[in-house]
């Protein structure tokens, strides 16, 4: 079962987590709290605009605040390693609005997939 994913807001310069992934980030949450020896990796993800030193720090409150979240939901501060990539790994490459939002992005990958 691939349990990878993206989740956190698609908004320019936003790092908060909608409501709309809280579901996802639930089953995600009751996965690890059910296989404490599974870790997972969150990486922050932003888009081409802004400093490389902004995007960065923006990135990692992306990630921090989904493993914030997961957190209150229980899982272990151990099992969770948040990292920023800022915008060196997009997944869409053009310059427009749709696809800027694709990069805006917190990616969740389990212990295997990094």
């Amino acid at each position: 079962r691939d349990w990878s994913s993206d989740v956190c807001s698609s908004d320019l310069d936003n790092d908060s987590v909608k409501d709309e992934y809280r579901a996802m980030l639930q089953i995600h949450a009751k996965y690890l709290t059910d296989n404490p020896a599974r870790k997972i990796l969150v990486q922050g993800n932003c888009d081409e605009r802004g400093s490389r030193e902004h995007n960065l720090a923006l990135g990692q409150r992306r990630s921090d605040n989904i493993k914030r979240a997961l957190q209150l939901m229980g899982v272990r501060e151990t099992q969770i390693e948040s990292v920023s990539l800022g915008e060196e790994k997009p997944r869409c490459t053009e310059s427009n609005d749709q696809c800027y939002a694709q990069n805006r992005r917190g990616d969740i990958l389990y212990d295997g997939e990094f």
